[in-house]
């Protein structure tokens, strides 16, 4: 056997532990997160009255800090290593939810679920995990292990709110969370496999500074489309995830009981994880075979019409299952695309920091999504106004990145080596 050979099965390996430990840790640090939609409505009723919209906002001030935390663990990875980031994430999330369970106030939920839950996620959660697997992977193999590990870290959406569904009716909400905290565990184990040096063919790349790439990548028309259109991805998921629980519950044509139908509603967000995992590593082989912008606006209009349709027909238990589906073929599949088409722009050394700033736009969709929800439906009891509005939003964002080159940037020295 030549010693090339034994190194590119060493980097083999590598690469799929790397792969393996990055999708527990996205499983677990999305699949905890979506459990708070679950929680809303009895958290809410022991706390604030049955008013939603003060636990709406702690979600919505997680998807902002989520986003506004991501560029800064990004700078953390690319400058002081991915593991550091890591740690410190995981940390954040493990006090947030501390936080959140033992809180009773307003601002206790703010701080708990919102400001340190968020900066846990931006830690554990994408911009951080992909970044290493982008600087582990061989080029012609960077779209295929972005998309594997993509949709494997969607199974934290799947088994979790299923739980949650299933302890609530048990348990009370601050024991469900306790139990749920716990789930992050596994995280302490993996995050010391998660290190990857950036590839001899960007080297040369080294000594251009995050400020220069920063200021050339949002000089580059490409890339703050893909900011805007990932604005309407964050708007679509954080507001789905946080309210179609309570949405189900209070607008399914049903003879189930209320605590029935918000079982049902976290039901479908796992059938939703579930539909990802496939409709992630779909997008992915089609990103290899067509151009990722135009895949990319498939999605985003598929997503306008799949709601269209969700809302003007009658809402049933199997319509909210056949959305979920739907919705969950569609969910995570803008992920391993957009990072891809980073990479493919900018190249890996800078990948923590750049996609870092589109995932600011991302989070702060985000936010809009998950308040304007708690907003509307406390002032007119009805989602109507928001449902549209993501409408609307989709096919912007299909017509966005419509506009999107996929090709290295002009005169940038992570792309080309300068």
């Amino acid at each position: 056997m030549t010693a090339h050979a034994t190194t590119g099965g060493r980097e083999n390996r590598d690469t799929l532990t790397i792969v393996v430990a990055g999708s527990i840790v996205l499983a677990l640090a999305f699949g905890v997160r979506s459990v708070f939609g679950g929680v809303v409505e009895p958290l809410s009723n022991d706390l604030f009255d049955g008013r939603i919209e003060v636990f709406s906002l702690s979600i919505a001030i997680q998807n902002l800090v989520w986003g506004l935390a991501q560029p800064g663990f990004g700078i953390i990875a690319d400058k002081y290593g991915d593991r550091r980031a890591l740690w410190l994430g995981f940390f954040c999330y493990v006090a947030g939810m501390a936080v959140c369970i033992a809180g009773s106030t307003a601002f206790s939920q703010h701080i708990g679920a919102g400001v340190l839950v968020g900066m846990g996620i931006s830690g554990t959660a994408f911009g951080v995990v992909l970044a290493v697997v982008g600087r582990a992977a061989p080029e012609d193999k960077r779209s295929y292990y972005l998309g594997i590990t993509s949709a494997m870290g969607s199974t934290g959406q799947v088994v979790l709110p299923l739980l949650v569904s299933w302890l609530i009716e048990w348990l009370d909400w601050r024991t469900t969370l306790i139990v749920v905290t716990f789930a992050l565990a596994p995280m302490a184990v993996c995050i010391p496999f998660l290190r990857a040096q950036t590839r001899p063919a960007v080297r040369t790349a080294d000594s251009v500074s995050l400020a220069r790439a920063v200021r050339q990548a949002f000089g580059h028309s490409s890339y703050t489309l893909l900011s805007a259109g990932f604005f309407v991805c964050g708007f679509h998921l954080a507001f789905i995830t946080a309210h179609l629980p309570n949405y189900v519950q209070n607008f399914c044509v049903s003879t189930a009981s209320a605590a029935e139908l918000r079982a049902l509603g976290l039901q479908a967000l796992a059938l939703a994880g579930f539909a990802n995992i496939f409709g992630t590593l779909f997008a992915s082989h089609l990103g290899t075979r067509f151009p990722k912008p135009y895949v990319l606006a498939a999605i985003y209009a598929l997503r306008a019409l799949a709601i269209l349709i969700f809302i003007t027909l009658p809402v049933t238990p199997t319509s909210v299952l056949i959305f979920a589906l739907a919705m969950g073929g569609l969910w995570l599949s803008t992920v391993p695309l957009t990072s891809a088409l980073i990479l493919t722009m900018f190249g890996p050394r800078a990948m923590g920091t750049l996609f870092g700033f589109v995932f600011l736009s991302h989070q702060l969709g985000g936010f809009a999504g998950v308040w304007l929800g708690g907003f509307v439906f406390d002032r007119y009891a009805s989602y109507d106004q928001v449902w549209y509005l993501a409408i609307a939003l989709g096919l912007v964002s299909a017509l966005a990145h419509l506009l999107v080159r996929e090709r290295p940037a002009p005169c940038i020295g992570l792309a080309h080596g300068e």
